[in-house]
Order: C-alpha cells, then sequence, then structure tokens
C-alpha cells in the first residue's frame, strides 16, 4: 500500500477525532483494564515472594495477570489449583 494513502488516512482519523471529540466511555473501560492488569500483575507477586516458601510460584504473564486481576482473589486461588492440581 502506498504510504501516502497510510498517511492519509490517519490524519483524517485524527481530523476526525479532534472536530467530533472520541467518546469517553470506552477510554473510561481501557483505563479501567489496564489498572485491573497492573493490580493482577503485582497480587502475583506479592503471592510468588510469599509463595516461595512453601515452593509455589505462579509466572506472571498476561494471562495470568488478567486473570488475578479481574477475579481478584479466586482467580489467585483457581491460578493455584491449576497450577498445583493440573499441571504438576
Amino acid at each position: 500500500m502506498n504510504s501516502l494513502i497510510v498517511i492519509s488516512v490517519v490524519a483524517f482519523c485524527i481530523l476526525l477525532l479532534l472536530l467530533f471529540g472520541a467518546s469517553v466511555k470506552p477510554l473510561k473501560w481501557i483505563g479501567q483494564a489496564c489498572i485491573k492488569l497492573i493490580v493482577g500483575a503485582l497480587l502475583l507477586f506479592f503471592f510468588n515472594m510469599i509463595g516461595s516458601h512453601f515452593s509455589l510460584h505462579i509466572p506472571i504473564n498476561f494471562i495470568t495477570a488478567a486473570v488475578s486481576g479481574f477475579l481478584g482473589l479466586p482467580g489467585l486461588a483457581a491460578l493455584v489449583a491449576i497450577d498445583q492440581l493440573i499441571l504438576q
């Protein structure tokens, strides 16, 4: 694809956003999802610090952070159960 066409389309989209504004609700949802992912990663980090004394370790990646962030402590418990009962 010609780079001039791509630049024109991107400029047109930016112009539309500047004229009509972006909807706040999707941006709010994206922000909340990012915060939940960060909280999930922190929850896993602290669990791994405490769990190292008991030979428990859950890898910190996008999927495990999403599960523990969106589901909270029950999600973390499910990850531990999956790790202990299914994977080992």
